[in-house]
């Protein structure tokens, strides 16, 4: 919904997906498969790869629809200018390195500088500690919160915020006091917050 193909000017509509370890890696998996089918064409850097048959499954799965590996994140990034156009920025999707871990993994710190970057971030800022939140880590142009907004959420930035939380079951909801927005008709995300 933040970048749909219409709106890219580029013929092949790149996505970096950065995976971290544990279940925000697999988030980054299913992820990459998902930009395939609507036909973006993700490449995937997952540096610490899960044992867990699981995320084995979601990695053979993205390799079976031909979804390319990065085993290291390049040091420069070219952007082409193409037909006399300005360069489209290159888009970054980073789940969190880790659930136990504040700080953004080192490999992506260099990218993340870049000014023409479009960084999106599932689940919470890298970097940032998720009740917490912090003034520091990177900061993403848009948030995808799943299940529902963390306490970090509240001092997102950027431009867009999403939830994509419509699958709670209602006792969770019960449980936790959430209050989910409407979903529109089958869409399963869902905008928080209108672009700037």
């Amino acid at each position: 919904q933040a970048f749909p193909l219409p709106s890219l000017p580029r013929k092949q509509p790149t996505v970096l997906v950065v995976c971290g370890p544990a279940q925000n890696g697999a988030i980054g998996l299913v992820c990459a498969r998902h930009l395939r089918i609507f036909d973006y064409e993700p490449t995937i850097f997952y540096p610490k790869r899960s044992p867990d048959p699981l995320y084995r499954d979601f990695t053979t799965q993205c390799e079976k629809m031909d979804i390319p590996f990065l085993s290291y994140l390049p040091t420069e990034v070219m952007i082409p200018v193409a037909e006399g156009r300005a360069p489209h920025p290159p888009h970054l999707h980073h789940p969190r390195a880790s659930s136990t871990s504040s700080e953004p993994p080192a490999a992506l710190c260099p990218l993340a500088s870049l000014p023409d970057l479009v960084l999106l971030s599932f689940f919470c800022h890298p970097g940032w500690d998720v009740e917490a939140g912090s003034s520091g880590g990177i900061s993403p142009d848009v948030l995808v919160s799943l299940s529902a907004p963390k306490q970090c959420a509240r001092r997102f930035l950027g431009r867009q915020h999403f939830v994509a939380g419509r699958f709670l079951p209602y006792d969770v909801q019960k449980k936790f006091e959430l209050n989910p927005p409407e979903y529109p008709g089958t869409e399963c995300v869902v905008a928080l917050r209108a672009p700037r």
